[in-house]
């Protein structure tokens, strides 16, 4: 059965059909002459039907290849049951029988070979359509958070104020509602409806764990961290997982220093075979990290924890680029996701980062240049950030706008609106829309991010005298969480990590981001010692907010209302359960 997007004159070429056993590993088929050639090839209209040997094992068309001016279309066939090591082959393996000269390729099928290694990070997904998710949110009977639960994660991931606070507060995943007021007495707590993990941050943590589990006997991998939390991250590894690189791409050695570079041969990527499992992180992968895995026979498919709100991201400027338009991502270049998302989109259409306002007029300045300026322009404002051949004179014609899910929706916005104005001022309000993309609501952000964003604008209306953002020191959703409180509480907002860095009553330690600092220059330490609370027992109560980024466990929010509670004398505190018992009350 054939499942594609080729069309009737592509079925009408001369066709080329490979086989794959479930690692991606290519069964050799051999002709007289011993060289490994195509599975199966003909001249005729291409017939899937009687090809397949079993109905459950669905073909795909994947591209065209050239071979002596001759043009050929390429289907691959992925089979249920893994090979024997002595049928099949990854490519990294071919490749290494080649040059050793222990297997010969046929000229149209080292041809096809070559075009299949360009498209090779699409091979695990043929047979999602559009409206397809490689991984959808598990509903609530689907959950399986007891699988992380042991007795040294227990206060990391449970936290019964939490439980109480999201059954009382979250009514709805996608809206916000008011604030829970924890009343301890001397000191009140306002907790936002909506914080913590989302659900693509629980979706991976359990893939993470259940993959462990179940695979007791294999070398398990992260292509690098899985959540932005370093606690997460360290139980993971003390359960046996690996990182293969850092969040920034540098590669790992198997004592968990760095590798001099990606060439290594001391570095974990280059010591993957078949037998290892790579799970792939929330944030997603580049498609060249993809292909990577799979030329070493990896089978990404079934350990693949992206989010399909990313995922979603990923579609829509699939659809930008499938109708001209250039993709303008908003984002951080260093980010996972950002540079997951321009690897996608590059692979369709022309794509550029932008990172803020800054970089959004820098481009104004390139669309209204003309002749060798616009050039200059472009290259001094956008160098390392745009996709390979880009031209700024033919791709900044039609654009569509699309960002780091994990960003300031009004920032977007911003963005979109003043693009909107550049492009109306260049080409006429009558000609706007055949030149940006402006069709729903404009943005791709994710829900998650959103409405926790919501929730936290909601529960700053509460008296607030102090507020605490915590997560982990590089995720960008906790640092808009922050900006957020910043903006209203300006030093009086504090981004921790855990209770630890509340180093006493009147000294805390705040993180500043480091994606901030890197990219505006600022002359500031990644952390920094603040004062932080004034108690006065004549005073009247204290009020503190405190919210979690989108990778922050519940268990960390309550040791930090736990370590706070600390500095206040034991008879002035109301008990936790009396708390619980009065928020299960007001939902």
């Amino acid at each position: 059965m054939l499942q594609s997007d080729a069309t009737i004159s592509e079925m009408s070429l001369p066709w080329l059909l490979l086989s794959f056993d479930n690692h991606y590993r290519l069964i050799l088929t051999k002709n007289d002459l011993g060289e490994v050639v195509p599975s199966q090839q003909g001249m005729d209209s291409f017939n899937p039907d009687a090809l397949s040997d079993n109905a459950s094992e669905e073909i795909f068309y994947l591209c065209t290849c050239q071979h002596n001016r001759k043009e050929y279309a390429l289907y691959c066939q992925i089979r249920i049951e893994e090979s024997s090591d002595e049928s099949a082959l990854s490519l990294k393996e071919l490749s290494v029988a080649v040059n050793q000269s222990q297997e010969k390729l046929d000229p149209l099928m080292a041809e096809a070979i070559a075009v299949l290694d360009l498209n090779l990070h699409r091979l695990p997904y043929l047979d999602l359509s559009e409206n397809e998710y490689i991984y959808r949110f598990r509903t609530s009977k689907e959950r399986n958070k007891g699988i992380y639960l042991n007795k040294s994660s227990e206060s990391l991931y449970q936290s019964a104020l939490c439980d109480a606070i999201k059954l009382a507060r979250r009514t709805k995943e996608k809206i916000s509602s008011d604030p829970a007021v924890l009343d301890f007495g001397a000191v009140r707590y306002t907790i936002p409806s909506h914080f913590g993990f989302c659900l693509g941050v629980q979706n991976a943590i359990e893939r993470a764990y259940e993959t462990v589990a179940n695979h007791p006997q294999a070398r398990v991998f992260m292509l690098s961290e899985l959540i932005h939390n370093p606690f997460v991250n360290i139980d993971l590894l003390e359960r046996g997982l690996k990182y293969l690189q850092t969040d920034k791409g540098l590669p790992y050695k198997g004592d968990g220093t760095l590798a001099k570079d990606v060439n290594d041969p001391e570095a974990l990527w280059n010591q993957l075979t078949p037998k290892d499992i790579v799970i792939i992180p929330a944030f997603g992968a580049t498609n060249e990290d993809k292909a990577r895995l799979i030329r070493s026979g990896i089978s990404i498919r079934q350990h693949d924890a992206t989010c399909m709100l990313v995922e979603k991201v990923w579609k829509s400027a699939r659809r930008y680029a499938s109708k001209g338009y250039t993709v303008i991502i908003h984002g951080k270049s260093e980010h996972e996701e950002t540079k997951a998302t321009f690897s996608n989109s590059s692979a369709y259409g022309p794509a550029l980062v932008l990172r803020g306002m800054n970089h959004a007029k820098a481009l104004a300045e390139v669309i209204h240049a003309t002749g060798l300026e616009k050039r200059e322009r472009f290259e001094q404002a956008f160098a390392g950030f745009y996709s390979e051949n880009f031209d700024p004179d033919r791709d900044l014609e039609k654009i569509a706008i699309v960002n780091q899910t994990t960003l300031l929706r009004n920032e977007t916005m911003k963005i979109i609106d003043f693009l909107k104005e550049v492009v109306v001022k260049k080409y006429g309000a009558e000609n706007a829309e055949k030149h940006i993309w402006s069709t729903g609501k404009g943005d791709t952000l994710c829900y998650a991010t959103q409405v926790n964003q919501d929730a936290l604008n909601k529960a700053l209306e509460e008296p607030v005298d102090v507020a605490l953002v915590v997560g982990g020191r590089n995720s960008s959703n906790t640092y808009q969480l922050h900006r957020v409180c910043e903006n209203k509480l300006g030093t009086e907002a504090h981004y921790i990590q855990s209770e630890k860095n509340i180093l006493s009553q009147n000294q805390i330690e705040h993180f500043n981001f480091m994606g901030a600092i890197q990219s505006e220059g600022m002359h500031r330490t990644p952390k920094e010692t603040r004062p932080f609370l004034e108690i006065n027992s004549t005073s009247k109560p204290l009020n503190i907010l405190i919210t979690g980024g989108a990778s922050c466990p519940d268990g960390i929010i309550q040791q930090v209302i736990t370590r706070i509670n600390s500095f206040f004398p034991e008879g002035s505190l109301r008990s936790v359960g009396l708390v619980i018992e009065e928020i299960k009350g007001s939902g």
